[in-house]
């Protein structure tokens, strides 16, 4: 088993790391601050080919496979969080119209989000249906050759920032197996009825855009159906290794800045006649956060590995996730706790990393969500 990256890798690692340190970390303060939207980073990342790694040239991403996409995500993550999702999520959704959708809805949609024109969002948590999908209560009624859609979805990313949103709906009320009867619809934004609500005060994560979507007899061409009526959830299964997998390096990502900034710091703090990293009690810690994170990063890329070569590692991505989102929450934890008082006011980066952790552990399925995973596929009830 070779663990060295490709030159490819390397590189691409190399160019994410330089523009997380050199553009998002010195603009992470503001946009935590303000809460506004990075536009003038993510045209930077445009240029670098940092918004769609894994999307295929020929529909205007960067052509990588998924590991390199992982790898930016880490790396962007290191920097500031907040940005970092600003900037990997605007493809979030494009997956289904990739693997699923027509050619003409590739070149329609996907393509001016892979080249980072447009803005993606996947619509799928309602008020009283996060973990458990198929409680979802939105419905899509067909009339002629359109369907009417009604419902309302609750923290849907780039929300109210997207040009369009896929849509998942309930298309049958009686479906034969509970999971069935949902079905997948290109939404526009600027469709009548149609409207976005932006969530604020969040805990982390900023300057991403989150909002609540409501649908009040949206229509939607029969067209914009992505996949096969009805089967939409079973679509979405495809995909889930890959969005905790992000989410995981999303998580090793935030728990390596925030140890950065620990190692710096009980470098440079002096108590007692000399820098702190030179007491016992701080080496142990730093050298139990080092090791859980690299513990994280090996697990994280061992799923993405899996993904690059066409797999759908469900048992391991979800280890991954569980695993990082566990690390990044300790990992920022004890940063904090290095920095003591100074770790609890917002002068220093490692308060936001604390904050921005939490996160990981919620989006994508919970932390209990993939324990539950994990335990089916051990005990041969889901494919491991």
């Amino acid at each position: 088993m070779d663990f060295e990256l490709s030159e490819e890798h390397k590189l691409i690692r190399k160019t994410a790391r330089q523009f997380a340190e050199e553009v998002i970390r010195p603009a992470a303060k503001h946009y935590d601050e303000t809460c506004e939207y990075p536009h003038e980073i993510v045209e930077e990342a445009k240029k670098l080919d940092l918004i769609a790694p894994a999307i295929p040239e020929k529909y205007g991403g960067a052509g990588l496979d998924f590991l390199a996409a992982v790898i930016v995500i880490e790396e962007l993550f290191r920097g500031d969080p907040g940005i970092a999702l600003a900037i990997t999520a605007r493809i979030f959704g494009s997956d289904m119209i990739l693997e699923f959708g027509t050619e003409e809805q590739k070149q329609k949609y996907l393509v001016p989000v892979a080249k980072g024109d447009w803005v993606c969002g996947a619509a799928i948590t309602e008020p009283e249906a996060g973990s458990d999908v198929a409680s979802m209560k939105t419905r899509a009624e067909k009339r002629g050759n359109k369907y009417i859609l009604n419902g309302t979805k609750m923290f849907i990313t780039n929300g109210s920032i997207a040009n369009f949103l896929i849509v998942f709906a309930r298309t049958n009320p009686n479906p034969p197996e509970r999971h069935g009867g949902i079905t997948a619809f290109i939404v526009e934004r600027d469709r009548p009825g149609f409207k976005a609500t932006p969530i604020h005060n969040k805990m982390g994560i900023r300057a991403s855009d989150l909002a609540e979507i409501t649908l009040d007899n949206v229509e939607v061409p029969e067209e914009n159906i992505v996949g096969q009526v009805d089967m939409a959830f079973y679509h979405l299964m495809t995909f889930f290794s890959r969005g905790r997998t992000a989410v995981a390096a999303q998580g090793v990502g935030i728990a390596q800045g925030a140890f950065d900034e620990a190692l710096k710091y009980s470098q440079e703090r002096v108590q007692f006649g000399k820098p702190i990293c030179e007491f016992q009690a701080i080496q142990f810690k730093l050298a139990e956060m080092a090791t859980e994170i690299e513990a994280a990063r090996l697990l994280t890329y061992r799923a993405a590995w899996e993904i690059s070569k066409g797999g759908n590692p469900a048992k391991i991505a979800s280890m991954a996730k569980l695993y990082a989102g566990k690390v990044a929450r300790e990992v920022t934890n004890e940063a904090l706790q290095i920095h003591g008082g100074y770790g609890y006011i917002k002068e220093y980066d490692v308060e936001r990393f604390y904050r921005d952790a939490k996160i990981t552990e919620l989006y994508e399925g919970t932390s209990e969500i993939q324990k539950l995973i994990i335990a089916r596929a051990l005990l041969g009830k889901i494919p491991g």
